[in-house]
């Protein structure tokens, strides 16, 4: 009677120990730990191990939205961290013979041990590697508390970055290093912790770090970008005068109809604020000519007047460039004469003249009277 009591017994914890093992290489057993994570766990000594279970953290990012940058553009993005880790299963480490406690503790351990492939105190750092893009410090570094297999974090984490203007073209790899743990190793106590004075604690759970470093690519996709490289030309004050400005594209891709643009404000003005250019392909320049007028009373400096170029981009769509800066140095007025001043002098030397001829007149009658 006893030995066919046995049987059952056994044959009942095998059926359910096969279908624990079953169900946890599949999905992640929900079984929340029964405390805290220990600062320091239970000695090895203290504790039982009935099964050693096998399965890790598989961490992967993805980028929601777009992943294509503007040259100096401040930008959000938003990743999320994902967690693809398998639990392949256990094995047995210790019997548990005919007694129904230690059968009871060994189901209890293998479903802590399916928690093995969560990551927990997930913090993940975000490096450009380039000095064309930035990661705003406030946002470079940022940790998940956990993350379970087959879910995804509520929210995203977001990092800020900021794109150079001078940026060039292609394809930038940002790196993820990712530091976090995972529950190498669960043991049970076997009623041992009430002797350590932890009465509620059932098992024992022993971390192990881990780190991965993931790759994020963005884009910074070919586009014109053009440039003032050359300034030339004389402006004085109440005058004025030509400047030439010279464009350059230094992006890939080219400018087509394009038209420059300089915005002079007082004591400068424009008439013909507006210059065509053509086409500008990319490593080539144009110049545009404004003629620049300038009051008299301007004070004497170097003016920065804002200029920008309107054109048209390979999708045939109406584009801008950044504002560019176009400096003009203003000089003195020339000093000039008068036609007044003119008059005067002209009068003072006839005058002088005629002055002159009266004295030498009458020192010729006077020597004629001696004489």
């Amino acid at each position: 009677m006893k030995h066919t009591l046995g049987i059952k017994v056994f044959t009942r914890f095998a059926l359910v120990l096969t279908f624990i093992v079953v169900l946890s290489a599949f999905s992640v057993v929900e079984v929340c730990p029964a405390s805290a994570k220990e600062f320091l766990p239970t000695a090895y000594q203290h504790t039982t191990n009935f099964y050693t279970g096998y399965g890790e953290p598989d961490l992967y990012v993805s980028v929601l939205g777009d992943m294509e940058l503007k040259r100096g553009e401040t930008r959000d993005i938003k990743i999320v961290i994902s967690n693809r880790g398998v639990l392949y299963g256990a094995k047995s480490a210790q019997g548990v013979g005919t007694s129904e406690t230690e059968q009871a503790l060994a189901i209890k351990e293998l479903e802590y041990e399916s928690l093995r492939t969560v990551a927990y105190g997930v913090k993940a750092t975000l490096v450009a590697n380039s000095e064309y893009i930035d990661v705003d410090p406030t946002t470079s570094s940022q940790t998940l508390e956990e993350v379970f297999p087959g879910q995804l974090p509520d929210d995203p984490l977001v990092f800020t970055l900021r794109v150079s203007d001078k940026a060039p073209a292609g394809v930038y790899m940002l790196a993820l290093p990712l530091t976090y743990e995972y529950k190498k190793d669960t043991r049970m106590t076997v009623g041992s912790a009430a002797v350590l004075g932890q009465p509620d604690m059932d098992h024992a759970t022993y971390y192990q770090a881990a780190n991965k470093t993931l790759t994020i690519p963005m884009i910074i996709e070919p586009e014109p970008v053009l440039d003032v490289i050359d300034v030339s030309g004389h402006l004085s004050a109440g005058g004025a005068g030509t400047i030439n400005v010279t464009y350059m594209n230094t992006g890939e891709l080219p400018a087509t109809d394009a038209v420059a643009r300089i915005v002079a404000m007082k004591p400068l003005s424009c008439d013909r604020s507006m210059q065509p250019l053509g086409t500008i392909d990319p490593g080539f320049s144009k110049t545009a000519s404004f003629v620049i007028s300038a009051e008299r009373a301007a004070v004497v400096k170097t003016y920065g007047l804002d200029s920008e170029i309107k054109y048209t981009d390979t999708d045939g769509e109406i584009s801008y460039s950044g504002n560019m800066k176009v400096d003009v140095e203003l000089i003195p007025a020339e000093d000039k004469f008068s036609i007044t001043g003119i008059a005067i002098a002209g009068f003072i030397i006839i005058l002088i003249v005629l002055i002159s001829s009266n004295i030498l007149r009458s020192m010729n009658q006077k020597n004629r009277g001696i004489e």
